[in-house]
């Protein structure tokens, strides 16, 4: 018996790459937009770019995975921000930046927390003399944790769609803000930061002046960096070239869009001359200053008409079809919707404000999609007219009302081979027509999910170095929203843990919930006995329990069995 109770695993963006045995059937339309995509990969090129600022020299990789890895050279050592999205990419800049300058690598700086941005960081630990310092905002880790945490078996399969990370070779064009993502070319090289702030902080490393400020925006934990000598600013994910991803489709906490705003209104009153973005190329001279006011109007004009036709008593599926940007704006390269999308971004504000009730009392107890798909059948004659009905639309290229049929049919549970067969056209075709890359490889990637030969996602890999930097309450909490009522051993059931450190841990088992808390009971129907490491271990299926009891690295008071019965309930 496989023991794999938690499925510890990484990020939002912690997906491995398909071989590439499904193929996507159609060839990529020559059409405007999508040519506008293609072009746009050169935004991506993979080089180093070296400036001279007055403070001294910056260099940075773009086109190495997904996010940007700046160096600036100090005195008698260097400082990293953002670390790239794996080691492997790290390595391979590092070789770049090194030929620059190979002083020692004094800090590593996290922008924020996505894995694109820390996930090379071991590398620098494992090669340099001295420990650098890991810098970020205080809330940096939380937000790791919460990745790493109880949603991360959905946000992985969303971003493996969203990423295109399974689509066959030739199929990606690009993600919009880099190339591809690349996490799973080396195990995940997180490591989390001992040094951090809240508002601000400003420091001296290596000779050189910083000054971090707390800037939400695409995360709640944004920093952003300057450097007053250099006369530069690192933006993070706050600024880059397409418009910005305002609500992500592989789900993410609410991003405070007028908060982003504000935080852009900080950049600029420092009037930066030299602009070094976590994605995207970097600028310099007077269109620093000119796209990040272009850039912040264009945030502030998506928010405030949303607001405005929200306050009218408009839905969200009306407000976006009466929002665009104005001319002056949509004609900024920085503002192409090849990342976020002026329609997606409405829906997110409203609901970042009123929830998810548009305000039509249709809406808030529907019929079920099965009784509405029933009641449709009844009122057209049978599900054979809803059947013939898609295969017309499909025959006349009508693909939106294609899927919208589809899944009428599939709740009805109706000749579902053929119906897959049509769904799947319809996802290719709007696919590969569209210029988004976020839509374009979620269509695509889940055209090839109702292919009859597809197998499911490659699994995330779970390494002890990922384990390590996952907490306890982190642990605990998959644990508890991964009990599965059915499974059960016992109800009423108090299994506490002690470990070496002096902290408890009690889960109570009662009423179909896992209530876990920090204390152990006086009841306890079973007392285990390990170190973290070990449990980390266990519940990440990196060790047999049944191992580790005979091993004695886990001790059992009240019976081996009912606590390996007890594990079996998180199933």
């Amino acid at each position: 018996m496989k023991f794999n109770y938690i499925f510890v695993a990484v990020f939002l963006f912690i997906v491995s790459s398909c071989s590439g045995e499904n193929e996507v059937s159609q060839e990529i339309p020559k059409t405007s937009k999508v040519e506008q995509l293609i072009e746009h990969s050169k935004e991506f090129d993979r080089k180093v770019y070296s400036y001279d600022t007055p403070g001294g020299k910056i260099h940075i990789a773009v086109g190495f995975g997904i996010a940007n890895s700046i160096m600036v050279e100090g005195i008698d050592g260097n400082i990293i921000i953002d670390s790239a999205d794996s080691t492997f990419e790290a390595s391979e800049i590092y070789k770049l930046f090194k030929a620059k300058n190979n002083n020692p690598i004094k800090a590593v700086i996290y922008t924020h927390n996505h894995g694109d941005h820390t996930f090379g960081t071991s590398f620098y630990l494992t090669t340099q003399e001295q420990r650098p310092k890991i810098i970020a905002h205080e809330s940096t880790d939380f937000y790791m944790q919460r990745i790493l945490g109880i949603i991360e078996p959905i946000i992985s399969s969303r971003s493996t769609r969203m990423f295109g990370t399974a689509l066959p070779d030739g199929e990606l064009i690009n993600v919009g803000i880099g190339p591809s993502l690349n996490v799973s070319k080396s195990p995940v090289g997180y490591v989390k930061p001992d040094v951090t702030f809240d508002k601000e902080l400003k420091i001296n490393i290596a000779g050189i002046n910083l000054e971090l400020y707390h800037a939400p925006g695409e995360t709640n934990d944004q920093l952003f960096v300057w450097l007053p000598d250099h006369l530069s600013l690192m933006p993070g994910d706050n600024i880059y070239r397409t418009f910005p991803n305002l609500y992500t489709i592989r789900g993410t906490t609410h991003r405070d869009v007028a908060g982003w705003v504000n935080s852009l209104d900080h950049m600029r009153s420092f009037r930066p001359q030299f602009l070094f973005p976590s994605h995207t190329k970097p600028l310099s001279g007077n269109a620093v200053m000119e796209t990040l006011t272009i850039y912040r109007d264009a945030i502030q004009y998506i928010h405030d008409q949303t607001v405005r036709l929200m306050n009218k008593g408009l839905t969200p599926d009306e407000i976006i079809e009466k929002i665009e940007l104005p001319k002056k704006l949509a004609e900024s390269p920085f503002l192409s919707e090849f990342y976020g999308t002026i329609r997606w971004s409405v829906k997110s504000i409203f609901n970042g404000y009123l929830g998810w009730f548009s305000g039509n009392p249709t809406e808030l107890d529907p019929l079920s999609t099965a009784e509405s798909a029933k009641r449709l059948s009844e009122l057209l004659g049978g599900d054979d007219k809803i059947f013939l009905a898609l295969e017309e639309a499909v025959l006349n290229k009508d693909m939106q009302w294609a899927l919208e049929l589809s899944d009428q049919l599939i709740a009805l549970e109706y000749s579902l081979r053929k119906v897959y067969q049509l769904k799947r056209e319809a996802l290719l075709y709007i696919g590969k027509r569209s210029s988004n890359p976020n839509k374009r490889n979620y269509f695509l990637t889940s055209a090839i999910e109702l292919d009859e030969d597809f197998k499911g996602f490659p699994p995330t890999i779970t390494t002890e170095g990922v384990v390590n930097e996952i907490s306890m309450n982190t642990m605990f909490a998959r644990l508890s929203v991964n009990l599965n009522p059915e499974n059960i051993y016992k109800d009423n059931f108090n299994a506490c843990f002690v470990f070496p450190s002096g902290d408890n841990k009690t889960i109570s088992v009662r009423n179909d919930v896992a209530a876990v808390s920090n204390r152990r009971l006086d009841n306890c129907d079973i007392t285990i006995e390990t170190s973290e490491v070990i449990l980390k271990k266990v519940l990440a299926g990196l060790r047999s329990p049944v191992a580790a009891i005979a091993s004695g690295e886990i001790q059992v008071e009240g019976g081996t069995t009912s606590f390996l019965q007890f594990l079996a309930s998180f199933r």
